[in-house]
Parts: structure tokens; C-alpha cells; sequence
């Protein structure tokens, strides 16, 4: 934007302006390195400089990283980032309408939310990796007793991606999602409901055609918020998924086998992923105000 004339930038301004573009560079300047360094030639190595420039270390990670099973990681990371994202949209937005009228106990439920933000992570993830293992020995139990021999034999654990996993990330998630229709319905003018009620839309009605094209836009950025912090979420996972890994554990696991730039195409590979899911989310947010917008 250009300043009017005769008038001057504040003396303080270029200074904060270098702070601001040195942050910028500490933030994004990482993940510019890797991106840059995963482009890297067939005689190249982890630092600089390049030598030379070729899509060679994308197609040794196609062709795999030793015994590690990248793509099956990255379908598992992709499906649990899908359920996590679904059960974190649905969840926030009953909750978000539920927490509209005064709940008994409605502040404690809240506020034991919103807990496992202030908690450790590794010790959320212990905790529920415990509880599963309780479950597993419960039902073990329970099984010798009934005599069900066969059953038994075949029975592993109640640890797995879309269980223990599943609510790990939950944990991580779901006060995220609340926060923010809290913050939607805070300022969300019910006049418009009971206008819908006064020409006789039903409830279900009210809520399909009044009040979710207007927090449309807020639950797309719930669903982003979801995927993405279950995308790359490490902590929470490493002691309650189970036998199998997700794509961050995998990543983690190869930082100390793998020395070539394989490793920075896979961490391209995983940021496109991410940038994608969130130029998808902010292009349906944007279909979506206009789409109200025209409704008006």
C-alpha cells in the first residue's frame, strides 16, 4: 500500500520491520532448506551446496527406504487424518450448539476439554497407551473365564490406528474445534433462527438452511485444523498406536538410518500434502461465503 504524499514511515517502523521479516526467515526458513535440498542431484548430500538439480531422490523414495513401508504409512497417516478431521467437525459443532443454552455442568465438562492442551503430550499418550492395555487385559480375562480358547488365540490388542490412535489425536484436536465454535456462536445473531422458525421451518430445517451455510466457513477451518495437526502429530501417537506406525513416526524413525536426501523429499512430499489440505480448506471457505453472500 502506498503511504499519501508527504507523509513518512514511523521512525520505528523498519526496525520492527527487520524483526518481523527475521522471524518470517527463522519460521519458514527450515522448511525453504528442505524443500531446496530434496531437489538435490544423484552425487548429493544433506547440505549444501547442490550438486545439481534432478527429481532423482523423489524416485528412490517411490521405489521405497529400505524395509520401511513408506507408502502403507502414508495411507495409514492419510485415513486417520480423514477420521480425525470427521469425528473433530461433528463433535465441535454438537458441542458448539449443545453449549449455546446453559448446560449443567456444562463449565466443567468444558474446562476438562480443553485440560489435555495444558497436559504434556508424551503423557496424554502413556495414559491412553495404559488404559488400552488395561482394556486389552480385561477382555483377556474375560475370555479365559467364558472359555473361549480360539478367541483368545486370536486376539491382539485393543491398541490400533482408529482406536487408541484415533483418541490420542482426538485429544489433541477437539479442544481446538470447541474454541472455535464457542467463538462462532458468541457472536452468531439467533434472529436469523427464529425468523426460519416464524415462516415454519422446523429445527432441523432452521439448522441446514440458516445456520450451517453461515458457520460454514467456520467448520471448513475446523476440518483443516483437524487433518493437520493429526497429519503431523508424533508425541500423542508414539505410545498409543499399537504395531503400526503413522507416516511422522516413520519420518522420526528414519532421521537416524537414512543419510541421503530422500529423507528431505519425503518431508517435501508430507508439506505438500499439508499446503494442499489447506488450500483446499481456504478455497471452500471462500466457495462457501460467497455462495451465502449471492443469498443474501
Amino acid at each position: 500500500m502506498r503511504l499519501p504524499i508527504g507523509e513518512h514511515r514511523a521512525p520505528g517502523f523498519w526496525p520492527l520491520a527487520f524483526v518481523f521479516s527475521l522471524f518470517v526467515l527463522f519460521l519458514y526458513g527450515p522448511m525453504i532448506t528442505i524443500f531446496v535440498l530434496s531437489f538435490q542431484g544423484p552425487e548429493g548430500g544433506l547440505t549444501f551446496p547442490l550438486r545439481g538439480v534432478s527429481l532423482h531422490w523423489f524416485q528412490k523414495l517411490a521405489e521405497g527406504l529400505g524395509t520401511v513401508d513408506i507408502g502403507a504409512a502414508f495411507r495409514r497417516s492419510l485415513m486417520l487424518g480423514a477420521v480425525v478431521m470427521l469425528f473433530t467437525v461433528v463433535l465441535s459443532v454438537l458441542a458448539g450448539l449443545a453449549f449455546r443454552k446453559k448446560l449443567k455442568g456444562g463449565n466443567a465438562v468444558f474446562f476438562i476439554t480443553v485440560a489435555s492442551l495444558i497436559m504434556p503430550s508424551i503423557i496424554v499418550s502413556l495414559g491412553i497407551g495404559l488404559q488400552f492395555r488395561l482394556l486389552d487385559t480385561g477382555i483377556k480375562d474375560l475370555l479365559t473365564a467364558m472359555d473361549a480358547t480360539s478367541t483368545l488365540e486370536n486376539y491382539g490388542t485393543a491398541l490400533g490406528l482408529l482406536t487408541s490412535a484415533l483418541g490420542a489425536h482426538l485429544t489433541w484436536t477437539l479442544p481446538f474445534g470447541l474454541l472455535i465454535m464457542f467463538a462462532v456462536f458468541n457472536r452468531f445473531n439467533p434472529a436469523y433462527e427464529e425468523a426460519a422458525r416464524d415462516l415454519g421451518a422446523t429445527p432441523w430445517q432452521s439448522f441446514q438452511h440458516v445456520v450451517l451455510p453461515l458457520i460454514g466457513p467456520s467448520i471448513v477451518g475446523i476440518g483443516m485444523f483437524g487433518f493437520t495437526l493429526s497429519w503431523d502429530e508424533i508425541a500423542r501417537t508414539s505410545q498409543a498406536i499399537g504395531d503400526v506406525n503413522t507416516l511422522p513416526l516413520e519420518l522420526q524413525g528414519l532421521t537416524s538410518t537414512v543419510t541421503t536426501p530422500s529423507i528431505y523429499a519425503l518431508g517435501t512430499v508430507t508439506t505438500i500434502v499439508s499446503f494442499a489440505v489447506m488450500g483446499i480448506a481456504l478455497g471452500a471457505a471462500a466457495l462457501l461465503r460467497r455462495r451465502s453472500a449471492r443469498k443474501k
